[in-house]
């Protein structure tokens, strides 16, 4: 069985919307177990009530410590200048153990985003994040070419080879259209395959270089 987790930041409702999606295509995967979960609000409630955030959550919240646990984890988050918001940022500076035990290398990683405009910064939050994932010893994973939505000009879409994105609009309005979720599902199942076949790999005894 291949553990894979979905673990996103959404304040609005837009990356969420994306990391079902990117489950969707995870589970989509033979002998996958999949699991979605959200990381910690840190604005106070006020707040966060004022603004208009997404409150009504069913998704479980993850802790730092329980990341080992899984063969692949693709993280979502909104770009908040060009960067990830400050609530994953937050959870992965909590991280500090597992990186110094070594307890995710060799995992697979990616990132997937959404930004209120067309050019928001989605691919330098998208790269920025990597930084972390490789200094974390994860394999890192993106939205491959072979996803032909990418592709063209008949619709104004994210997406791009480093994962898959969102725009929201200014005012939050636009939600993810179709050919961007099935972008997120397509890399969920292409991370999940590739957690697969190197857990298979490493099951049959290859050495951890060579399945590498």
């Amino acid at each position: 069985m291949t553990k894979v987790l979905v673990l996103y930041y959404s304040a609005f409702g837009h990356v969420e919307t994306m990391a079902k999606a990117v489950a969707e295509g995870a589970q989509s995967v033979a002998g996958a177990k999949v699991d979605l979960k959200r990381v910690p609000e840190t604005v106070p409630d006020d707040i966060a009530q004022a603004k208009g955030f997404k409150r009504d959550r069913d998704v479980e919240i993850a802790s730092p410590e329980e990341l080992e646990n899984y063969d692949a984890i693709i993280f979502g988050t909104p770009t908040r200048f060009g960067m990830m918001c400050g609530q994953m940022r937050n959870f992965l500076d909590q991280t500090g153990a597992l990186w110094a035990t070594g307890k995710l290398v060799g995992k697979v990683g990616g990132v997937f985003t959404s930004s209120a405009t067309q050019h928001g910064g989605q691919e330098s939050t998208i790269l920025s994040f990597h930084t972390t994932l490789l200094h974390q010893g994860m394999v890192v994973a993106g939205l491959p070419y072979a996803f032909q939505g990418q592709m063209g000009l008949d619709e104004i879409k994210g997406g791009s080879p480093y994962g898959a994105s969102t725009i929201a609009g200014g005012d939050g309005s636009r939600q993810p259209s179709e050919v961007e979720l099935e972008g997120a599902r397509f890399q969920g199942r292409h991370i999940t395959e590739i957690a697969s076949r190197l857990k298979g790999q490493l099951s049959a005894g290859v050495p951890a270089a060579e399945a590498a």
